[in-house]
């Protein structure tokens, strides 16, 4: 049987309220601790199959799902009680929470389809692994010329409609930053300048791709996070580092050694108050390298989340790529990742054009007076002296 379990778990009472970066560093440290586990033992070594999980992270603490497929309710509600009562106190950031409520909700419709069939030739099969693949398969129905189809939308399909909704969440942003022409979008666009080098993108391409980059956010701030544990708990640099990352490997391997746990947290922010700064239509200009970088990093997530569900065809990467011009005043941070040279030397294109590279120590220096820096992210004073 399969039943929805609801866990409300609590930080600790004298504890102030998380802000952004603590919510989503408990996400992923609570959704790392369930993809970890794929069944509990429950009472009398019962084995209860964990089938999926939702979290829902709040200033206060967390609401979880809890999908698992059960003999009896009293196993599904124990078990998952004993493993969020786990999960919890493995982690040092996590082990003060405290559980307020563990209750099981049946999962009315796949309960009501076990009953109907419970005697019949549809009877659902004894063994857990098939009941789970079952359960998680897409449902069918079938119309009245007796041909089946999905009665569920695909993941691809909920993945795009999730994204076009996100798409009106990129506030700094008009659709013509897409490559969408002025006339195919006056309504919204009325008051926007046509762009150079537009393309004619469709509006619902360039939404798609909008969506894309919000979508991908969350994605990249939480798995940043987990980067940062990492090498907080290795006390290494990314060079170092014997644990598994992310994303900071992908940054330039000049500097490898001197991406410490530090520097991670600095660019954690610089990520975090850049698409801050996209989302709450404040955004004017990159302020820095390390912002360069950031939204490299944003720019492939978002491609790597579109191609992954098959999302990513040639309108919608027109989109990104119009917006990548459109966003970057130039591509020199590009420099960064030319072997050929070592970190002492100047990028030969930069050279060549008499733009001086910014050093490692300045990626948290704003290119000119007025780029916006977070305080938690910008130079401290000694260095900024230097």
């Amino acid at each position: 049987m399969t039943y929805v379990v609801t866990v409300d778990t609590s930080i600790p009472e004298d504890t102030p309220e998380m802000d952004p970066l603590q919510r989503a560093g408990a996400v992923a440290l609570i959704e790392d601790g369930f993809d970890s586990v794929r069944a509990v033992e429950g009472p009398d070594g019962v084995q209860v199959d964990l089938l999926d999980t939702i979290v829902s992270v709040h200033p206060g603490g967390a609401l979880l799902k809890v999908i698992v497929d059960a003999p009896a309710l009293e196993f599904a509600e124990d078990s998952v009680q004993a493993l969020v009562d786990e999960l919890l106190e493995r982690s040092e950031l996590l082990a003060d929470w405290t559980i307020e409520r563990c209750e099981v909700e049946l999962h009315q419709d796949l309960a009501k389809k076990s009953l109907d069939a419970a005697e019949g030739p549809h009877a659902p099969p004894a063994d857990p692994a098939a009941r789970k693949a079952r359960h998680t398969e897409n449902p069918t129905t079938e119309d009245s010329t007796g041909q089946t189809y999905d009665a569920e939308p695909t993941k691809a399909a909920t993945v795009r409609s999730q994204m076009l909704g996100l798409a009106d969440e990129l506030r700094s942003f008009p659709l013509t930053m897409f490559g969408v022409l002025k006339d195919e979008n006056a309504e919204r666009e009325a008051d926007t300048p046509a762009l150079a080098g537009e393309s004619t993108v469709p509006p619902a391409s360039a939404r798609l791709a909008a969506g894309a980059l919000v979508y991908a956010t969350d994605l990249l701030v939480t798995e940043l996070f987990e980067d940062v544990q990492v090498l907080t708990q290795e006390e290494a640099t990314v060079a170092e580092c014997e644990g598994p990352l992310w994303h900071l490997e992908r940054l330039p391997d000049r500097y490898a050694l001197q991406y410490d746990a530090h520097f991670a947290r600095r660019f954690l922010v610089t990520v975090i108050a850049l698409t801050t700064r996209f989302t709450d239509g404040s955004f004017q200009r990159l302020s820095c390298v390390a912002e360069e970088l950031a939204l490299r990093f944003l720019l492939s997530q978002a491609t790597t989340t579109l191609e992954l569900h098959e999302l990513l065809d040639e309108d919608v990467s027109t989109a990104l790529n119009a917006f990548t011009d459109n966003v970057y005043d130039d591509m020199d941070h590009e420099w960064l990742y030319d072997d050929s040279t070592d970190e002492t030397d100047d990028p030969p294109t930069s050279t060549a054009l008499g733009v001086a590279p910014t050093p490692f120590s300045s990626w948290f220096t704003p290119f000119h007076d007025g780029r916006y820096i977070h305080p938690s992210a910008a130079d401290e004073p000694e260095a900024a002296a230097q």
